[in-house]
């Protein structure tokens, strides 16, 4: 892809260094990069024939029955609504509390958000046998019903997001408008919305954008505190429990954050961003990793421990399938990788690096799909009749099904970073080159430079002001 030069004001080495850097994550991809989206692609269509399959024939071909009416699209439905609190949350906290550092993440956390919610609604539609259906809530609303709110809540929830993540975008969006030609450039031009960077403009813009930080906020918490609402308003055995707002939404953060771990570290391998992700971002992301583990632990024990200590015939029966009986393995799998495996790396700062990081993240997506499974599954196993328990065991449907999601997920993520900067171009550029960097770490750490500025100041390598990293 060739760029050309119509920008042109004048900008500072560190300025032009940013913006050549970030253009060119969108060059075209490799050979590697198209056996990806091959290998992706063979994924989804394999899916869209278990889908097809599933149309035809009914919910039959799923491991569902009348007594375990949800499974594997439910648990992928809360999952996929938890990892979008990775972006609208925790980007519009950091850029409410005015930290500077996270300018390199803000954008590809802002992305999963808008992407995943799609697929969260869409397991609720595979979830249906007649899809069509699906329009009832809105024809026939039953304003009672926690499944409405649902609905209402994630609508508003999608808008926002997505003005959340655009709002950002325009002013590189000019700077692609006057660096290309053909399609790409009406495009941009369109995009754009005229913005050509004038003091008004750019007071306009951060503005908007404080704001909609500010709503975001209420709007994401609000959002997993009405999907617990799903299952706490029932009577079912271990959902009925009024903790279960704090702790859907203390879980959505933490599984956001371990998404965003994940994605940066791909992102920063595959387009050679390691002068811009480096390890003081995965550092501070750890840190937040480590304490939401620790709050996920404190609400976990407090919703078993009321269980075990009511000693309710019901409540106990799921409570002791989950630790000891069927779901045994999972709920102890679960905890291993959502507190033990992240503590142990990320209490200790000689592991918290980027490998230990991302390990952690990893990890942490695991133990908390599988802490959505045993949150749906077992209660509905378990049913209060004087009847055995039943057993769910999903279909090679439903895996299909869950594997097009992530695939597709990844193909629409590629595409994103094919079209617009991954990174904020105008937010690199307007922070210092060196403040970013300089935070994490203790006066004492520093070396304090006198002097003229040398000519490597503005190199994000390992400069003058940096030192070796």
């Amino acid at each position: 892809m060739s760029w050309t030069s119509r920008e042109a004001p004048k900008k500072s080495p560190y300025a032009q260094q940013v913006e050549t850097e970030m253009l060119a994550t969108l060059e075209p991809l490799g050979r590697g990069g198209r056996l990806w989206i091959a290998a992706l692609l063979a994924v989804c269509g394999f899916a869209l024939f278990a889908y097809i399959t599933q149309l035809v024939n009914g919910l039959r071909v799923t491991g569902m029955r009348d007594y375990v009416s949800w499974g594997l699209y439910m648990t992928n439905f809360v999952f996929f609504i938890g990892i979008s609190h990775a972006g609208t949350l925790i980007s519009a906290i950091l850029r409410v509390t005015h930290a500077e550092w996270r300018r390199p993440i803000t954008r590809m956390a802002e992305v999963i958000t808008v992407l995943v919610l799609f697929f969260g609604v869409g397991n609720v539609l595979l979830d249906l046998g007649r899809p069509d259906r699906a329009l009832n809530v809105i024809l026939h609303p039953q304003f009672r019903s926690p499944l409405l709110w649902d609905v209402s809540s994630i609508s508003v929830y999608l808008t926002a997001s997505t003005f959340y993540l655009f709002l950002p975008l325009i002013p590189d969006i000019a700077i692609l408008r006057d660096r290309t030609t053909g399609w790409r450039h009406t495009l941009y031009a369109r995009l754009a919305l005229g913005w050509r960077g004038t003091p008004q403009q750019k007071h306009r813009l951060e503005r908007a954008i404080g704001v909609m930080a500010i709503v975001v906020i209420p709007i994401a918490v609000s959002v997993h505190t009405v999907v617990s609402w799903v299952f706490g308003m029932t009577i079912q055995p271990m959902w009925h429990s009024s903790i279960f707002g704090p702790y859907f939404v203390v879980g959505a953060i933490f599984s956001g954050i371990a998404a965003i771990i994940t994605a940066m570290v791909i992102v920063r391998k595959v387009y050679s961003l390691e002068e811009y992700l480096t390890p003081v971002h995965f550092g501070n992301l750890g840190k937040l990793l480590l304490v939401m583990a620790c709050l996920w632990l404190y609400f976990t024990f407090a919703e078993h421990l009321t269980a075990w200590y009511a000693q309710e015939p019901n409540e106990i029966a799921v409570f002791n399938a989950k630790l000891f009986g069927k779901f045994a393995p999972l709920f102890w799998t679960m905890f291993v990788t959502c507190f033990v495996v992240p503590f142990a790396i990320l209490c200790n700062p000689r592991t918290r690096t980027i490998k230990g990081t991302l390990i952690a993240s990893i990890s942490v997506n695991i133990g908390m799909w599988l802490e959505r499974f045993t949150i749906v599954v077992p209660s509905l196993s378990n049913p209060r009749a004087p009847l055995h328990t039943f057993l769910y065991i999903p279909s090679w449907v439903e895996w299909s099904l869950m594997a097009g999601c992530f695939a597709a997920f990844a193909l629409l993520y590629m595409g994103f970073t094919k079209l617009f900067p991954i990174i904020s171009i105008w937010e690199l550029q307007e922070e210092s080159p060196v403040s970013s960097f300089q935070f994490p770490v203790s006066s004492s750490q520093v070396p304090v430079h006198k002097g003229p500025v040398p000519s490597g100041a503005y190199s994000l390598g390992t400069g003058p002001l940096y030192g070796d990293r």
